[in-house]
C-alpha cells in the first residue's frame, strides 16, 4: 500500500458517502451490524468507521443502556459520519489508530471494523490491538473485499484508467482494497496475534446504480483513486472520469448498471 492510498481528503468524505457507499457498502453494513448485534452486546467499538454507514445500521440495533465508540483515524471522514447521525448519548466519536487504539484492555464486547483492515500498514498489529481490548469471550467482526476479479465495476473502472493511462495505469482498487483477499492469509494473520476461533464466510451481493456514470464518479472521485488520477493528468479529473463512464456504458449499457459485489466476512472470537 502506499501513503496516498490512505488520503481521504478535499471532497472524498463527500462523494465517497453520496456514490459509493450505496453501490457497494449498505448491503455488507447491514449485515455485519445484524451479526454484531446478535450477541446483544453492551460494549461496543468500530474502528475504521469512515462515514458512518455501519455505524448509522448497528445504533437502532443496540440496547438502550449500549456504549458505542465509533472511530476512524481520518477526521474528515468521521466529521462525515457525525454529521450524518444525528444525536444519540450512547454513540461516542473518536479519531483513533486502530494499531494504537487509546482504551483500556478487556474494555469491549465486540469490535467491528468494515473494509478497514486491509489499509492497515501491519495487520497482524491491528489484529492484536482488537485482541488486548476485546473482553474474554469477545467477538472481533470484519469484513475484506475479495479479489477485484470478483468484483465487477471495480475491475472495470482498473480496466478503463489502464487504457487510459497505460504506461503507468493506477492500480489503487486491486492494490489496496482488493489486495487482502486470501482467506488462509487471512486466517494466519489472525492466528498470529492470538486468535484461535476464526471463521470465514465468503457473501456476494448485486451492486447497482441508476447509470454508468454514478460509478465512474464514485471510483474515481471518491476513493484515493482520484490521488492517482491526478497525479497523472493534473487537470484531467473530469476528463478521466467521462471516460471510465463512457467504458461502462459500453459494457452495461446507459441505463440503470448492475454488477457483483463479493468480499470475506470474518468472525474472531477472543
Amino acid at each position: 500500500m502506499l501513503e496516498a492510498d490512505k488520503v481521504f481528503s478535499d471532497s472524498i468524505p463527500e462523494i465517497y458517502d453520496r456514490y459509493l457507499v450505496p453501490l457497494i457498502f449498505e448491503a455488507f453494513a447491514a449485515d455485519l451490524a445484524g451479526r454484531v448485534a446478535a450477541s446483544r452486546p453492551g460494549h461496543v467499538l468500530e474502528t475504521a468507521a469512515g462515514s458512518g454507514v455501519v455505524t448509522r445500521a448497528l445504533a437502532p440495533l443496540l440496547g438502550p443502556d449500549a456504549r458505542y465508540v465509533a472511530s476512524d483515524l481520518n477526521q474528515p471522514m468521521l466529521q462525515r459520519a457525525i454529521d450524518r447521525q444525528g444525536k444519540d448519548k450512547r454513540i461516542d466519536w473518536r479519531q483513533a489508530d486502530a494499531l494504537a487504539l487509546p482504551f483500556d484492555d478487556a474494555s469491549f464486547d465486540v469490535l467491528c471494523c468494515q473494509f478497514g483492515v486491509m489499509f492497515f500498514p501491519d495487520r497482524v498489529a491491528g489484529y492484536r490491538e482488537a485482541r488486548r481490548v476485546l473482553k474474554p469471550g469477545g467477538r472481533f467482526l470484519f469484513n475484506a473485499w475479495d479479489a477485484i476479479e470478483h468484483n465487477d465495476l471495480a475491475r472495470m473502472v482498473t480496466d478503463a484508467a489502464a487504457k487510459i493511462f497505460p504506461t503507468d495505469p493506477p492500480r489503487f482498487l486491486a492494490r489496496t482494497p482488493h489486495g487482502y483477499h486470501d482467506v488462509a492469509a487471512i486466517v494466519d494473520d489472525l492466528r498470529t496475534a492470538d486468535f484461535v476461533d476464526i471463521e470465514v464466510e465468503t457473501l456476494a451481493r448485486p451492486s447497482t446504480a441508476p447509470g454508468p456514470r454514478d460509478p465512474a464518479i464514485a471510483y474515481c472521485q471518491g476513493t484515493p483513486l482520484r490521488n492517482e488520477i491526478l497525479a497523472r493528468a493534473p487537470a484531467g479529473l473530469g476528463e478521466v472520469t467521462d471516460r471510465i463512464a463512457e467504458a461502462i456504458a459500453a459494457a452495461c449499457g446507459d441505463g440503470p448498471v448492475s454488477g457483483k459485489v463479493q468480499a470475506h466476512v470474518v468472525v474472531a472470537t477472543v
